[in-house]
């Protein structure tokens, strides 16, 4: 059954309260929360999107009731759909489906050379709802999670100023770029330090950056209280060691901010970088498919040493 007079906006600044709570509600409802009332209630991650990428995000209306969300974070050659979001109400009625095909045909995202996602390899619903917009599904992504070791000390953008923050910008375009042609997280990165939700981590190589993790700490952001969350992470490709101090650097961050743990998600064909975190005692808490259109490799790849979920 579709819903009656549903119609899709954009996302505005009086909708994003509404949407968050909406957004809260039906995972919370859909992974069996045990408290719906306070389930991610220590998180923002609608409410930091927005304020991030406003063009990358749409409501649903029916008969002037916010139903549900979609969106999008824009990296450059690759563009992450999520998260979407329908009030339980509503479920069953099309609105997931509307919210999709608006979300496609969005300027940007048309223009983007792979749009990625995260979903529930579980749901057959969610895998039927993608797979009929041509996205293909890939390996599993791991969501993972462990306490931290204050295994090594972390060089920060957010100590830089002036030309050497624009410098290091520029090195995490490079290194982004070495991974996927076209790669570009400096937008995740300018946001997270404007709107103080964590830090980025920088590590350096033979005379060039080898690596950098974006990582959202505490309340009030992707994370939640007491956690790190590693919102996007990566070394060159190849570059084990690299990797490994990256690891260090994101651990001993944690530790200093005294926190409880650290949640990174990795996708499981990037093989060695999945070995070597649970190697570190990384254990996987919740499980999902990372999903692409059109069907191609992109950065899930053996030889990319990269953390990110895309949820």
């Amino acid at each position: 059954m579709s819903a009656p007079g549903v119609a899709i906006r954009p996302m505005a600044a009086r909708d994003v309260a509404e949407a968050a709570a909406i957004s809260r509600l039906a995972f919370g409802t859909f992974l069996k929360a045990p408290d719906l009332a306070t389930f991610r209630s220590d998180t923002a991650a609608v409410e930091t999107r927005f304020v991030t990428e406003p063009e990358l995000a749409l409501v649903a209306e029916s008969e002037g009731r916010l139903v549900g969300s979609i969106m999008g974070m824009g990296w450059g050659s690759q563009l992450a759909l999520g998260p979407l979001s329908v009030h339980p109400d509503f479920w069953g009625r099309g609105v997931a489906r509307r919210l999709t095909a608006a979300f496609l045909e969005l300027p940007i995202v048309r223009a983007a050379p792979l749009v990625s996602l995260y979903t529930m390899p579980a749901s057959t619903m969610h895998l039927r709802l993608y797979e009929s917009f041509g996205f293909a599904s890939h390996h599993l992504t791991a969501i993972m999670e462990k306490p931290p070791q204050a295994s090594g000390e972390a060089r920060l953008f957010s100590a830089l100023l002036g030309d050497a923050r624009a410098a290091a910008l520029a090195q995490c375009g490079a290194v982004a770029d070495a991974v996927l042609p076209g790669l570009d997280l400096s937008r995740q990165i300018s946001a997270l330090a404007e709107q103080q939700l964590g830090e980025t981590v920088l590590v350096d190589g033979a005379g060039e950056l080898a690596g950098f993790a974006v990582c959202h700490i505490g309340r009030g952001t992707e994370a939640g209280e007491g956690t790190l969350y590693v919102k996007a992470a990566m070394a060159r490709p190849g570059a084990a060691e690299a990797f490994e101090r990256l690891l260090d650097g994101i651990e001993g961050l944690a530790a200093s901010r005294g926190l409880a743990r650290i949640v990174a998600g990795v996708n499981a064909a990037r093989r060695d970088a999945y070995r070597r975190m649970t190697a570190r005692g990384f254990r996987t808490a919740l499980t999902g498919v990372a999903m692409q259109r059109p069907d191609e490799t992109g950065t899930l790849r053996a030889d990319a040493y990269v953390i990110d979920d895309w949820r």
